[in-house]
């Protein structure tokens, strides 16, 4: 297992575009199965972007619990997106907030997995929101960026 130093809030390089993958190499195998220990750390999330552990590639990995498990995305892109659901968002690289954000019911997505082959992806509910969430990481955009009301709060609470 091998963990990976997270990029917090307030550090450039997460405002920053991700460049594509040019060559599945072993170099982006590791970064995909370190992603997925650093996301799976103590249960710490559903989904980690490359720029989250320092890496600007159009990289990501989710895992919301369902059917699917850990699915890999090298170089996705979104090609359609269609409803509307708004919820609570969080992220590992922006600790101790939360927000409403408004993100698509549902989405279908095209990347590549470890083998560089192509597949496409329908999602709804939260795995179409963890999928928008990732992605707009690649983007250099953060869920804060994107709250309904403006509206961001805080999770350290001092009461006991």
């Amino acid at each position: 297992m091998a963990l990976r130093n997270l990029v917090i809030e307030g550090d450039p390089l997460l405002r920053k575009t991700s460049r594509p993958v040019d060559e599945i190499s072993p170099r982006i195998i590791k970064l995909l199965d370190d992603m997925a220990d650093t996301m799976y750390f103590e249960g710490r999330g559903i989904g980690i972007a490359a720029p989250q552990v320092g890496v600007l590639r159009r990289v990501f990995v989710v895992d919301v619990g369902d059917e699917h498990g850990l699915i890999e995305f090298i170089n996705p892109e979104i090609l359609e997106v269609s409803g509307s659901q708004t919820d609570n968002e969080g992220c590992l690289s922006v600790p101790g907030k939360t927000c409403e954000v408004e993100r698509p019911q549902h989405v279908k997505i095209k990347a590549l997995n470890r083998d560089g082959e192509e597949f496409i992806l329908e999602a709804d509910d939260l795995l179409a929101r963890c999928i928008c969430h990732e992605n707009d990481h690649l983007n250099g955009i953060l869920f804060i960026d994107k709250s309904v009301d403006g509206k961001i709060y805080s999770t350290d609470s001092d009461e006991d």
